[in-house]
C-alpha cells in the first residue's frame, strides 16, 4: 500500500510435505504467501543466493512471478527439486514396479539410474543454464549484490505501478 518494493533473498528448498506439514495447514500459508507476492503491485526484486527449489520458488517471487529482475549467484542452483531427491523418487518408483513383478535393482542398476537424474539435474539447475537462456538477468558476483540491486530499484522507481485494487489482508 505504500509503494515499497519488495526484495526477495531465495535459499529455500521447497515447502514441507507430509501430514505433519499438511495438517499444520502449510497448503494454506504458503497460498496466503504465493497470493500476496503475485497480487503486489509494487516492483519486485529477487537474487538467488543459494537452492531454489519446488513451491518455495514462486511463494519467494521466482521467476514464474515475473519480479522487475532476478538475479542469481554462482553458486545458485534453481530447480522443481534437487537431484537427489528427484533421484530417490524415481528410483523408489522403479523398485516398486519391479517388486509388482517379482524383481528387483541391483546397487549397480541403482546407480545405472541414479547418475543420469543427478547429472541432468546438476546441468539443468546450474545458473549458466539458466542464464544462457534468458531465464533470469544474470549472474553478479556476491560482492556486487548491493550495488546491482540498488541499480534495479533506481530503474524501477521511474515507471509507475498500480494502485493497490484491494484491502489488506492478514498473513
Amino acid at each position: 500500500q505504500r509503494g515499497i518494493p519488495l526484495f526477495f533473498l531465495q535459499n529455500i528448498t521447497g515447502f514441507m510435505v507430509g501430514r505433519q506439514y499438511e495438517n499444520g495447514g502449510i497448503a494454506k500459508d504458503g497460498a496466503k504467501m504465493v497470493m500476496a507476492v503475485s497480487n503486489a503491485a509494487v516492483p519486485k526484486f529477487t537474487v538467488v543466493i543459494g537452492g531454489s527449489f519446488g513451491a518455495g520458488n514462486y511463494g519467494m517471487c521466482g521467476r514464474a512471478y515475473d519480479p522487475r529482475f532476478l538475479w542469481m549467484w554462482p553458486n545458485a542452483r534453481i530447480s522443481v527439486m534437487g537431484g537427489p531427491q528427484a533421484a530417490s523418487v524415481l528410483l523408489t518408483v522403479r523398485q516398486q514396479q519391479l517388486e509388482r513383478q517379482g524383481g528387483s535393482l541391483s546397487e549397480e542398476e541403482q546407480e545405472e539410474l541414479r547418475r543420469p537424474i543427478l547429472d541432468k539435474y546438476e546441468e539443468e539447475g546450474n545458473p549458466y543454464y539458466s542464464t544462457a537462456r534468458l531465464w533470469d538477468d544474470g549472474i553478479i558476483d556476491p560482492v556486487d549484490t548491493r550495488t546491482v540491486v540498488g541499480l534495479g530499484i533506481a530503474a524501477s522507481l521511474n515507471a509507475s505501478f498500480p494502485e493497490p485494487s484491494r484491502g489488506v489482508f492478514r498473513m
